[in-house]
């Protein structure tokens, strides 16, 4: 125990993501203090290897609300975190490959009608038209101009370097080995380096905040995923929009230097409980279904492969709010693949949930207790 330091503050956080360094942002415009631990590099996990999607089209629509706070974040990024990280709010298109797949599109800008996403749907000869480019597996599709495209490795480092200007004491390179409550605080240890004092946890471990979940009695089905990523080289530049499929498969932007990012067609896999790297067949895969999709990129090299760790739920929805054990324990992880653009929001409710015990944003649906109905608990009144 000899040398090890001891910190108290008000809040700590396990996991410098874009949630939890958007949290450590949040507590700090509130005057909170905050120290934060981090096993690696801020946003180096899947907060900085994700594809950069910056999107609320497609989302389930209980995530809408979270998914419209992020989008004023996002809309105010270089006010808020210091750089723009090449955020652009260049549209995101949907394909659809059937009428089967319009009618589902169709069928959510009703169901999202209420959120004023502003969805156009486009097919026929007007697709033709505004998409070239496109294959002719591609039928039509449902435009969301407003969503977008960002660099995640720019952005999700630039949450915690900003937090830190903002006075949270962030420490990487600190696996949190131990962590426990003794009744009126929770104590946190990082080997022999390092031990924190707080009466408020924020679980923002992504892959790995199963284990701190579980140690408060609430183990919930969380799953490592990995994946598939690639980039080509330049091209020339022919597509503004970032790409989904409708009922999934990939998914492509391209920057402005002429490089098309893409993900999907398969998964990745796992090296060790750290690294993960993108498949052969994958990759074979997610070229397939782009040449499929845009023809351009038949003779595209790719230049880079990668991999990273999620973590999934069985819904594919996130464990958003306070714990049902644990007064003064708060979970933000699960976020399934689709966490970058609700990140910032996600980020903020955790602050407002440590300030207030509520959040201004709807987030009932997220809750750690829909994998405990059987164990029904009394809310005070």
């Amino acid at each position: 125990m000899s040398g090890r330091k001891t910190l108290r503050t008000d809040v700590a956080i396990v996991g410098g993501g874009i949630v939890g360094a958007s949290a450590a942002l949040a507590l700090r415009r509130m005057g909170i203090g905050v120290v934060l631990l981090e096993r690696d590099l801020c946003g180096s996990r899947s907060s900085g290897v994700n594809y950069g999607g910056v999107r609320r089209q497609g989302r389930p629509v209980s995530q809408l609300p979270l998914a419209q706070r992020a989008h004023r974040i996002w809309g105010s990024l270089r006010e808020t975190i210091g750089t723009d990280g090449e955020y652009l709010r260049s549209g995101h298109f949907k394909i659809a490959r059937s009428e089967a797949d319009m009618e589902s599109l169709e069928r959510y800008r009703a169901q999202s009608r209420d959120f004023d996403l502003g969805l156009e749907l486009i097919s026929d000869a007007r697709l033709r038209e505004r998409c070239p480019w496109l294959g002719k597996r591609a039928v039509g599709g449902s435009l969301c101009a407003e969503d977008g495209q960002a660099n995640p490795r720019l952005v999700s480092p630039a949450f915690a370097l900003a937090a830190q200007r903002a006075g949270a004491q962030i420490f990487e390179r600190h696996k949190v080995d131990e962590v426990a409550h003794d009744g009126t605080k929770f104590v946190l240890r990082s080997g022999n380096a390092l031990e924190v004092h707080a009466p408020a946890l924020l679980n923002c471990a992504g892959a790995w905040a199963g284990p701190v979940a579980a140690y408060f009695g609430e183990a919930v089905p969380l799953q490592s995923g990995h994946p598939a990523m690639a980039v080509t080289e330049p091209l020339p530049f022919f597509m503004n929009w970032s790409l989904g499929v409708e009922g999934g498969g990939i998914y492509c932007r391209q920057v402005a230097r002429g490089n098309l990012v893409l993900g999907g067609g398969g998964k990745g896999v796992a090296l060790d409980a750290d690294r993960a790297r993108s498949d052969r067949d994958a990759i074979a895969s997610l070229s397939a279904q782009a040449i499929e999709l845009l023809p351009a990129l038949r003779h595209a090299h790719f230049i880079r492969t990668w991999s990273g760790t999620e973590g999934y739920l069985p819904d594919r929805q996130p464990v958003l709010g306070p714990s049902r054990t644990t007064p003064g324990l708060f979970h933000g992880f699960g976020f399934s693949g689709a966490g970058f653009q609700i990140g910032p929001a996600a980020g903020e409710v955790l602050a407002e949930l440590v300030r207030d015990g509520r959040s201004s944003t709807p987030i009932d649906a997220f809750s750690i207790e829909r994998f405990f109905p059987e164990e029904t608990t009394t809310s005070p009144p």
